[in-house]
């Protein structure tokens, strides 16, 4: 778990820490008086989330991040942004690409508050049915295919901020880090336009077969109480991620990571039967199997053994 808290009203003090926090960049105020700027950041290995607000106008110029960049605005703006082909506008309620991985940006911040959000690109071939090559998926479009899936994604990142990155002792779970950073780039690749293709080529279709699942769920079992990508398992099964996509699609008609929490549901049913509920509670059980949001665990729970996760937990 990574934790920080800025404030200064110093612009040159400002443009030193966001060259350390962010990447090298040139700052200059263009409002008279005092330049506040307040940033905190939680985070985790490959995610974080800043809230950060400018009581003043900023421009900005940044060298490429190395990170996928979000933005989400709650209030002012961002004018003349750019990279690249791109020049844009944001405003109170906007969720956009800040910025590729790999381009230098600038704009202008106008008293704005906003959120940050960074992750390892990484995550995005992990997630995605692509292949062995993780850093070929990447974000083609920087503005939300639509505004549900704007939403949903500003809802996501708020979750994540305040629930997950909130409670040091549920981000510093590792299971939970792991799904809550997948989940997250599960949720960009809905929310963006990408590379990521969906169909398995003809080579994948015939990599499906019985014997490579098998081994795809004996990994699963073996391996479900650690950090587990789609990426993880479709090596172990010695295969693209696309053919283990289809294979679990075709035989089981189910995804890889649907099926991992099916175990790992399993694993949490088994320690609740044998957990002392004096010393245990059903959020700590299920945070150590990669739950992180009780009420959703609540509700797999009682559809796989209908009854209350409390329930087994007190054995009433």
């Amino acid at each position: 778990m990574q934790t920080l808290t800025f404030d200064s009203d110093d612009l040159d003090v400002t443009e030193e820490f966001l060259s350390r926090a962010y990447a090298r960049m040139r700052i200059a105020s263009g409002t008279p008086g005092p330049s506040r700027a307040h940033i905190r950041r939680a985070g985790i290995a490959s995610v974080s989330v800043d809230e950060i607000d400018l009581g003043f106008e900023m421009s900005y110029s940044v060298t490429p991040l190395g990170r996928i960049c979000l933005c989400v605005v709650h209030e002012g703006t961002v004018r003349d942004h750019g990279f690249q082909r791109v020049r844009d506008d944001f405003g109170p309620g906007d969720v956009v690409l800040f910025a590729p991985p790999d381009l230098p940006y600038q704009g202008r911040i106008c008293g704005a508050r906003y959120n940050i959000t960074m992750l390892d690109p990484a995550l995005l071939g992990q997630v995605a049915a692509t292949g062995e090559d993780f850093g070929a998926v990447r974000l083609t479009g920087h503005r939300p295919h639509s505004a549900p899936a704007a939403r949903h994604l500003s809802r996501t990142i708020g979750y994540l901020r305040d629930v997950v990155l909130a409670d040091p002792a549920l981000a510093d779970q590792p299971l939970v880090a792991s799904t809550a950073a997948q989940h997250l780039a599960a949720t960009v690749l809905a929310t963006f336009p990408n590379t990521a293709l969906e169909d398995p080529r003809a080579v994948d279709r015939n990599d499906a077969r019985p014997t490579v699942l098998r081994r795809a769920l004996a990994y699963i079992d073996d391996h479900a109480g650690e950090p587990v990508t789609v990426a993880d398992i479709a090596a172990a099964a010695h295969i693209t991620v696309r053919a283990l996509q289809y294979a679990f699609r075709r035989h089981l008609d189910t995804t890889p990571l649907a099926h991992l929490r099916r175990v790992r549901l399993a694993h949490a049913h088994d320690d609740l039967v044998a957990a002392d509920p004096r010393h245990t509670t059903v959020t700590a059980v299920a945070a150590r199997w990669g739950f992180h949001h009780p009420g959703r665990f609540a509700a797999q729970y009682r559809a796989a053994y209908r009854r209350h996760p409390h329930q087994t937990l007190t054995g009433t």
